[in-house]
């Protein structure tokens, strides 16, 4: 529609503007408001040219972590009462971007047929003695290389690991090795336990 303002804008010096905007089937008042508008246009992108100014400061300050919503409270920390969707805008408008958090990602999927293990422990995490009760747990730690995976096995009395393996995957060998270990330190579970 402004393309059809923008035309009647050029034109008017050689057409009246009531003939124009009865051919283009353009109202004239609207014409009008177009024309007065563009002043206010003008303001509102200044206005946004100094509120990007002042997020890409905090955005560099924040060293390019803080998004929409951190920015958003910094401003308001500092007295300046700007609607949060236009903050988003503004940052979109000039890719302004903040990091986001990975989402957690489960590794322990069963299948459709696995059976779940009893719960030999019962949330009962307390052994009179050492090689009684031992638990473990497998986790990813993060390297420049890809993902270390970990599985350590604890002994609940003494609370220190008897048992420990690390590999590139998280497949059953890796806790089996984990075990492995747990039994050559003399680390023994009763099958009562």
């Amino acid at each position: 529609m402004s393309d059809l303002y923008r035309f009647i804008h050029a034109e008017k010096a050689n057409y009246p503007v009531t003939l124009l905007c009865r051919v283009l089937h353009v109202a004239r008042s609207s014409y009008y408001a177009w024309r007065e508008g563009k002043a206010a246009r003008r303001r509102r992108q200044a206005a946004d040219d100094a509120l990007a100014h002042e997020i890409t400061v905090l955005h560099l300050a924040s060293r390019c972590t803080c998004g929409v919503p951190r920015i958003h409270a910094e401003l308001r920390r500092l007295g300046r009462r700007v609607n949060r969707k236009r903050i988003a805008r503004v940052m979109r408008e000039r890719d302004i971007r903040g990091v986001n958090r990975r989402k957690y990602r489960s590794l322990t999927r069963p299948g459709k047929k696995a059976k779940l293990a009893p719960d030999l422990i019962g949330s009962d995490f307390h052994a009179e003695r050492p090689g009684i009760k031992l638990v473990g747990d497998i986790t990813y730690l993060p390297t420049a290389e890809g993902r270390l995976y970990l599985a350590c096995r604890l002994d609940l009395a003494t609370r220190e690991v008897v048992g420990y393996a690390m590999a590139d995957h998280h497949r059953a060998e890796l806790v089996v090795d984990a075990l492995d270990m747990a039994h050559g330190s003399g680390a023994t579970c009763s099958p009562a336990a």
